[in-house]
């Protein structure tokens, strides 16, 4: 015979102070994993939306990021000349050798300074992601210093804004507008003319080079065309949303695990404390215990009732934690990406698998809890339990 569930829920009302402990201690917890989740979650989303499954990006065999990678003019030339490369009106390549170089720019109110990443592209580089649209200001001159710098790095960075000058490479060279990228990394870049950045830093090659395929299912031909020719062994072609995402992987893996470790720490106090409130339920409630053991009621049932308690309880603090920690997708923070070295700014982002998992992980608390309290409700004596009235 089952103990009814509202006889369950019934009882956490006569514990309000303890119950509000451990519910307030598993919701702190989940919180707390959850925003570590959320925060892998979103760099790698911001790190993927920077790349199309469109275009394709080539860089040096085991670079480890951009600024890793080096392209030399010739081997550009002759990778645009390969098949099934997307060309322009005027029946050029729609492609774009890009050199990558970080600058160091001081922090607005947190003082210090940070890597900022610096790209010059060419005027193809705008039609290879048309999500970069200019927010304000104009876009810089061919030919000229001049920068356009993302969102993120016109808020968070002195000397950013539209008229300041940034120096580097023994030059000044002034921002003339921002741009938006819809929240992908680039808006953690500063952008010039490439001519000009190869030029100041007395350079000859690019960091990597981004082109248009014809259309998407084109890059296995593309590829084939690339591996064969074996003037570009040296090299690698990739799918650059795949790009982008492999520099993702080792910076949100790391956030995870460090993450979960002290999140991991912190669960064992929530524990802790469930197990507290499950055993003094069961002292208040002895008489209550061997009651329902004289009505017919089974150990499982007295073991599975209180078992199911701490699992309410858990759940409820679990709700709790993800309720709150979805108001972290509000907030935009910066870090050090771990590709590239330099700054990069990226939203807390939820999905559906991190709540699922923060729910299990809460779960979990209320199993390890519960468990003990529950066996040791479940092994009540009757007679024992009766006259302890």
């Amino acid at each position: 015979m089952k103990i009814p569930f509202k006889y369950i829920v019934r009882n956490l009302g006569t514990r309000k102070l303890t119950t509000g402990i451990t519910v307030l201690g598993v919701a702190l917890v989940v919180f707390v994993f959850a925003a570590v989740l959320m925060m892998a979650y979103g760099v790698q989303k911001t790190l993927v939306a920077t790349g199309s499954d469109e275009n394709v990006l080539i860089a040096r065999k085991a670079a480890n990021g951009e600024i890793s990678s080096i392209i030399d003019r010739v081997t550009a030339d002759i990778i645009m000349t390969l098949p099934n490369i997307a060309k322009t009106p005027d029946g050029k390549p729609l492609a774009s050798g890009e050199p990558v170089v970080i600058i160091n720019l001081e922090k607005i109110g947190a003082g210090g300074v940070s890597n900022v990443t610096v790209r010059g592209v060419s005027p193809q580089a705008f039609s290879l992601r048309p999500q970069v649209k200019l927010k304000a200001g104009r876009m810089f001159k061919t030919g000229a210093r001049e920068l356009v710098a993302g969102t993120a790095i016109e808020s968070r960075f002195a000397g950013a804004k539209i008229g300041d000058a940034v120096r580097f490479a023994g030059d000044n060279w002034t921002v003339v507008g921002t741009f938006d990228s819809d929240g992908s990394g680039f808006d953690s870049e500063m952008w010039g003319d490439a001519n000009q950045l190869l030029d100041a830093f007395n350079r000859n090659s690019f960091s990597t080079l981004t082109i248009r395929l014809e259309r998407p299912d084109a890059f296995p031909e593309f590829a084939a065309a690339f591996e064969k020719d074996q003037r570009l062994q040296q090299f690698e072609a990739k799918i650059e949303r795949r790009f982008f995402e492999e520099q993702s992987e080792m910076m949100a893996g790391f956030i995870r695990i460090l993450g979960i470790f002290v999140t991991v720490i912190f669960s064992a106090g929530a524990t802790i404390g469930a197990t507290i409130t499950m055993y003094a339920a069961v002292a208040n409630r002895t008489v209550e215990v061997g009651t329902l053991r004289a009505l017919g009621f089974r150990r499982r049932s007295v073991l599975a009732a209180f078992l199911t308690e701490s699992l309410v309880l858990s759940l409820v603090g679990g709700f709790v934690g993800l309720f709150f920690a979805s108001f972290l997708q509000l907030f935009s923070i910066s870090t050090l990406n771990f590709g590239s070295f330099s700054e990069l700014a990226f939203s807390f982002a939820l999905s559906p698998s991190i709540v699922i998992s923060s729910l299990l992980f809460a779960v979990a608390m209320g199993l390890i809890g519960g468990f003990l309290p529950s066996v040791r409700a479940a092994r009540l004596n009757i007679v024992s339990a009766l006259r302890s009235s």
